[in-house]
């Protein structure tokens, strides 16, 4: 029997001490930059594309953040345009949306959790 299933690896990203409070940062993973957030006052983690799929403009890491009727957001700071960190869907209802990412916090490191099939399109060995 053939099976689909993907697994999952954890990249470390660095120590939580290179993280803005209630901001975001940029990384890069092989050819791909994925912005993470950090809402300190909500101690929640968030990570999407960095680019903003309204123009491709690598910008995401660097938007406001903020909520949606209690729903973590991020606001793309070229195009206003507000993405859910938790569907990635665009709030302002264009058809747009990012890719989410899972943030692992262990032992004062940021990791991602990345399929390891999107690793090697990345040219990133898991």
């Amino acid at each position: 029997m053939l099976s689909n299933q993907n697994t999952k690896e954890k990249v470390l990203i660095g120590p939580v001490s290179d993280f803005e409070k209630e901001g975001g940062v940029s990384a890069k993973i092989g050819n791909k930059q994925i912005a993470i957030f950090y809402f300190e006052s909500r101690n929640e983690w968030y990570a999407c594309d960095n680019a903003c799929p309204h123009t491709g403009d690598m910008v995401l890491s660097r938007g406001l953040l903020g909520d949606n009727n209690g729903e973590p957001k991020v606001v793309c700071p070229l195009h206003k345009r507000n993405f859910s960190l938790q569907s990635g869907e665009c709030l302002n209802d264009d058809n747009l949306k990012v890719n989410l990412y899972t943030v692992i916090v262990e032992n004062g490191s940021v990791y991602l959790e990345i399929e390891s099939n999107l690793l090697l399109q990345l040219g990133v060995s898991p």
